[in-house]
């Protein structure tokens, strides 16, 4: 299946010769690491600034850091998701799913890097994801994944924060975070997977024991979406031995194989816009990244061409410079501001695994820039200690002050440790 083209979709003219230029500059994934060595310094500096600034270390925190306020009763290890530089204020934003990718971005670092020193620090963020989890009754196995409404539970930020429990307790030998994941898929699957309809319900309020609907988010008013962040399915499905799990995933991936629109992503859903065709920077490798997998258990090549269709909708949305601007449109227009560099970091780990699926080239170049783009959003010499090592997220549009522009926001940093060790891994045969 190593055959598989990069052209399963068609490219502006543009798009296509740019990449027809450069795919010969690279041939291995092992040439754009030794491209990139200011990977070295850089994934231990990222590293060192999730656990000695980002991460909470007192059972609770403080009022303004909270300002939503999400309920969570106990935040030790969770991740002080957002910083303004302008005001020096941090925020928290949905801190179970962004601590479980901070936790398997710190185990593939160790992973990489052989350094032990992180290893606490993602233990402590999926102990806090552990605290939040129920362990009785009729919703054991629910996480308390808080998003956007302060005591309403999220079902995908429940999803997204399971691969890092898998991660751990695999480099740990810890079964618990490994049970803990399982145990929430099932409750996933018992009370919002729509069965027949390939979605899952997204909001439930474990006060009420109930799933709402508190605004559309879905175009065509279904009551849910389809999930299958990290194919946490699959991996639950061999973990806990329930092949129920694997069956709900596939119903969810047909499901994404008939709404899929445009080519590689799924405008329909949110946090797209359907109104005005804005799509979300990560939306692509939420919804298409787990089509490898499946294609990988399966050996049925339409879901490694979705897969293969996402990827190229990145190289077509990436910028010159390397990086990514948030809600990118149908036509690939952006606004001058608003970056994401979390966004073309997800790209990046996207690309490594299309080429190790492929064997095509074209994914290397872009991968190069991405990932140069990113050393170079890094904070190395900051004033502000508060900043050190951070990779940033956005620039702001201008709002009439001198006030710094920059915004950061965890996932900078968290994605692009888990790009930068996907690659080293990778290219060492890792």
């Amino acid at each position: 299946m190593r055959s598989r083209s990069c052209n399963a979709i068609n490219r502006v003219d543009t798009v296509a010769e740019r990449f027809e230029m450069t795919m010969s500059d690279f041939s291995s994934l092992a040439n754009v690491r030794a491209a990139l060595p200011g990977l070295d310094k850089a994934l231990p500096l990222a590293c060192d600034w999730l656990a000695n600034v980002a991460q909470v270390r007192s059972e609770q925190i403080e009022p303004e850091s909270n300002p939503r306020p999400l309920t969570h009763t106990w935040w030790k290890g969770a991740f002080r998701g957002e910083y303004h530089p302008a005001t020096k204020r941090w925020d928290v934003f949905c801190p179970i799913w962004h601590g479980g990718q901070a936790v398997k971005a710190l185990c593939l670092a160790e992973r990489a890097t052989g350094d032990g020193r992180w290893r606490q620090t993602a233990v402590d963020g999926a102990e806090f994801i552990l605290h939040n989890q129920v362990t009785k009754g009729p919703d054991a196995g629910l996480i308390l994944a808080y998003e956007d409404l302060p005591d309403k539970v999220c079902s995908s930020a429940i999803l997204e924060s399971l691969d890092g429990l898998f991660h751990l307790s695999d480099l740990t030998g810890d079964t618990r975070f490994q049970d803990a994941a399982v145990a929430a898929v099932m409750w996933l699957r018992d009370h919002a997977w729509v069965r027949g309809e390939g979605i899952l319900r997204d909001w439930y309020d474990p006060g009420q024991g109930k799933f709402i609907d508190p605004y559309q988010i879905a175009q065509d008013g279904s009551v849910g979406r389809p999930l299958v962040d990290d194919a946490v399915w699959l991996t639950a499905a061999r973990r806990g031995g329930e092949p129920s799990l694997r069956a709900v995933f596939y119903e969810i991936l047909e499901r994404l194989l008939r709404d899929e629109h445009p080519a590689g992503n799924w405008v329909k859903y949110r946090p797209c816009q359907w109104e005005t065709g804005q799509i979300h920077p990560r939306h692509a490798f939420w919804w298409g990244f787990p089509m490898i997998d499946a294609w990988r258990d399966t050996g049925d090549t339409r879901w490694l061409d979705v897969a293969i269709r996402s990827g190229q909708w990145y190289m077509q949305a990436q910028r010159l410079d390397g990086g990514l601007l948030r809600f990118t449109d149908l036509e690939f227009r952006t606004a001058c501001f608003g970056h994401a560099t979390s966004g073309i970091m997800s790209a990046s780990v996207m690309w490594i695994e299309l080429f190790k699926a492929t064997a095509q080239t074209c994914w290397l170049e872009p991968l190069h820039r991405a990932l140069d783009y990113a050393c170079r959003m890094q904070f190395t010499q900051p004033q502000d200690p508060n900043l050190a090592g951070c990779i940033l997220e956005k620039v702001l549009e201008p709002d009439g002050t001198d006030a710094s522009p920059y915004y950061i926001r965890d996932l900078g940093t968290i994605f692009f440790i888990q790009a930068a060790a996907g690659l080293m891994l990778s290219a060492e045969g890792g």
